[in-house]
C-alpha cells in the first residue's frame, strides 16, 4: 500500500476540486495513484473531468502564418504578458511563424531553421532576444498543416496584433471548389475549433485509451444505480455514443449555427465552394494550456465573434 502523504491528498484536491477526506479515501482506495483516483472520484459523481490544476504558468502569444495550402501555428511564451505586448517581441513571434512555415512544422525543425532578419537560427534569434528583453522566452509548441488541393485556414482568438493572440487555429479542408468560399467556410469552422477544442475530426479517431477511460468511467457511475449487468451495457453504450458526438469535430452542434452538425455545415457550404469537401486536419493552440483560468463562457464568447 503506498503511502497517502499530506502532499499527495492536497495535489488530488488541487486536481478534482473533492473535498480533503474524499481525495484521501480516493487514494487509499486506488493505492495512491492520482489519475486513477480523479477516475474513482469521477465515478462517484464527486469530481468533474474538466477540474484540472494548473500545469504552466507561461505567457506569450500564439503566431500563425499561411500561403494558401499550409499553415503553421506557433507558441512563443515569455514570463510575463508585458513582454507580450513589447513590439520587439510580437515581431519575433510573427517572424518564427514565417519561418515555421518554410519547415516540417516541429519545435527542433523550426528552432534549427535561419530567421532571416539576423541570420542565425530560430534558437539563437530567441537566446538574443533574451538578452535584449531581460526575460526568458521559449518556442514551446508548433503545428504544421498542408493539403495538396485546398485551404488551411487560420484563426486568431481575441488578436493581440496582426496574425497573434492568445489562441490559435488552423483546419485543413480537401478541396478542388473555389478557394475564397472553402476559406471562408473553413474559418468558422476554425472559430468552432477555438470555441469547442474537439479530440479528434471523426469519433472513431478519438484515441482508444481516452475513450477506454470514460467508459471505465461510465461503468462505474453505472453500477452505482443498482442496475443488472445488461441494463448497465445498455446505459454505458448510450453514454458512449453522447460523448463521441460531443468530442469529435464532424458531429458537434455547430457554434454558429446549433441547428446544424459541424459536418453538415461543411456539406452545406459544398453548393457555394462548387466541389466536395473534406476535413483532413485540424490543429489548437492555447497559450499555456493547462493553466485553469476564469473563462465564463468561452463557446458563447467565440460564437459571438464569429456572428459579428
Amino acid at each position: 500500500m503506498a503511502e497517502i502523504t499530506a502532499a499527495l491528498v492536497k495535489e488530488l484536491r488541487e486536481k478534482s476540486g473533492a473535498g480533503m477526506m474524499d481525495c484521501k479515501r480516493a487514494l487509499a482506495e486506488n493505492n495512491g495513484d492520482i489519475e486513477a483516483a480523479i477516475d474513482w472520484l469521477r465515478a462517484k459523481g464527486i469530481a468533474k473531468a474538466d477540474k484540472k490544476s494548473g500545469r504552466t504558468a507561461a505567457e506569450g502569444l500564439i503566431g500563425v502564418a499561411s500561403n494558401g495550402t499550409s499553415a503553421v501555428v506557433v507558441e512563443v511564451n515569455s514570463e510575463t504578458d508585458f513582454v507580450a505586448r513589447n513590439d520587439a517581441f510580437q515581431t519575433m513571434v510573427r517572424g518564427i511563424a514565417d519561418v515555421a512555415l518554410t519547415t516540417d512544422g516541429t519545435v527542433d525543425g523550426v528552432s534549427a531553421a535561419i530567421y532571416p532578419a539576423t541570420g542565425k537560427t530560430v534558437s539563437d534569434t530567441i537566446k538574443d532576444t533574451i538578452a535584449t528583453i531581460g526575460e526568458n522566452m521559449n518556442l514551446r509548441r508548433s503545428a504544421l498543416l498542408s493539403v495538396e488541393d485546398g485551404v488551411v485556414a487560420t484563426y486568431i482568438h481575441n488578436a493581440a496584433a496582426d496574425r497573434l493572440g492568445k489562441l490559435g487555429v488552423l483546419v485543413a479542408l480537401k478541396s478542388t471548389g473555389n478557394k475564397e468560399a472553402l476559406n471562408a467556410i473553413g474559418r468558422q469552422v476554425a472559430m468552432h475549433i477555438a470555441a469547442t477544442n474537439p479530440l479528434a475530426i471523426r469519433s472513431e479517431e478519438v484515441d482508444a485509451a481516452v475513450a477506454e477511460r470514460e467508459r471505465n468511467v461510465f461503468i462505474e457511475q453505472a453500477r452505482e444505480s443498482g442496475k443488472p449487468e445488461a441494463i448497465i451495457e445498455k446505459m454505458v453504450d448510450g453514454r458512449m455514443r453522447k460523448f463521441f458526438e460531443e468530442v469529435a469535430l464532424l458531429s458537434q452542434a455547430f457554434v454558429i449555427n446549433p441547428d446544424l452538425t459541424v459536418g453538415d455545415a461543411v456539406k452545406a457550404a459544398e453548393k457555394e465552394v462548387g466541389a466536395p469537401i473534406e476535413v483532413t486536419g485540424m490543429a489548437r493552440l492555447l497559450l499555456g494550456e493547462g493553466v485553469e483560468k476564469d473563462e465564463s463562457d468561452f463557446a458563447a464568447e467565440v460564437a459571438a465573434v464569429a456572428k459579428g
